[in-house]
């Protein structure tokens, strides 16, 4: 989120006796009285504005409040600008899958793929099915095969109880 007022203590907020005080030009003037930092704050027509709360004393910088808003305002929106956000999606596969459905899958898996998405891959089995586990892995098998171009395997198929799981990711 962007830097709220309350967050950063300017001028008047500014409750402690005393401060540390750095100038605009970012020299140190010394441990002040906070009404003399004050004063001399508004005195070049800037704010007080405390950067260091934890400090003892509080540091505290004479700068324009706004400006100094602005830009960390700006640098946040430039750090999301290069984020890139990776979602997980699921496709559920079963062993018996006809090859119309296959295909379609396969379809929306690349799809997801080439967004830059992470897939998990889920081979259920129902009833009797847990009995030809081999047939959920040639599935699983093939499929890996088949995404070789958009995806690469993070996660090697593994049974858990009803499913077999495999992650895929995009190269």
């Amino acid at each position: 989120m962007g830097i709220a007022k309350k967050d950063i203590r300017i001028n008047f907020r500014i409750r402690v006796k005393e401060v540390r005080v750095i100038d605009e030009n970012g020299e140190q003037l010394g441990v002040l009285q906070t009404p003399d930092a004050l004063k001399r704050a508004q005195d070049v027509g800037l704010d007080l504005v405390e950067v260091a709360p934890t400090a003892v004393p509080p540091v505290c910088r004479i700068m324009d409040f706004s400006k100094y808003k602005y830009e960390q305002e700006k640098k946040e929106k430039e750090a999301h600008k290069k984020q890139k956000i990776t979602h997980l999606k699921e496709i559920r596969f079963g062993p018996k899958i006809g090859e119309h459905d296959y295909q379609f899958k396969l379809k929306n898996l690349e799809d997801f793929l080439k967004r830059g998405d992470k897939v998990k891959v889920t081979m259920m089995f129902r009833g009797r099915e847990m009995a030809h586990i081999d047939l959920g892995r040639r599935v699983l098998d093939r499929l890996a095969s088949d995404v070789s171009a958009v995806g690469e395997i993070e996660e090697a198929p593994r049974l858990e109880g009803r499913f077999i799981n495999m992650m895929i990711r995009a190269k």
